[in-house]
């Protein structure tokens, strides 16, 4: 379910104009993780899916804790020092799929701060 509602948030992107630089982008510790990193404009979006097949118990955007915006922001760090992106471009979004009948893609741009 992970891999679906990735691989439908990274084609509704592209369909929004953000350009995708990298999938899955793994820290070089191997401990963290970002879905979906890409350009909006000037913008440097590093993207968080999160699926779920039903909002049964609750909207998939709530699933995102303090840890898990902490090893985003690590990820972050190391992929704008690795690029040489200023940090005043970069920008956190969440991408929720609710992969039912018909699939729901809900995209929030800026969903936490750095």
């Amino acid at each position: 379910m992970g891999r679906r509602g990735e691989d439908l948030a990274h084609r509704f992107l592209r369909r929004q104009g953000y350009l995708i630089v990298a999938r899955n982008y793994r820290l070089s510790a191997g401990d963290a993780e970002a879905d979906i990193i890409a350009w909006d404009g000037d913008a440097l979006a590093f993207v968080e899916v999160k699926s779920r097949s039903t909002e049964a118990f609750g909207p998939p955007e709530r699933a995102i804790d303090a840890v898990k915006r902490a090893h985003l922001l690590r990820v972050a760090r190391e992929y704008t020092r690795k690029s040489d992106t200023p940090w005043e471009k970069v920008r956190f979004d969440l991408v929720a799929v609710v992969l039912g009948e018909p699939i729901e893609i809900r995209l929030f741009k800026s969903a936490w701060l750095g």
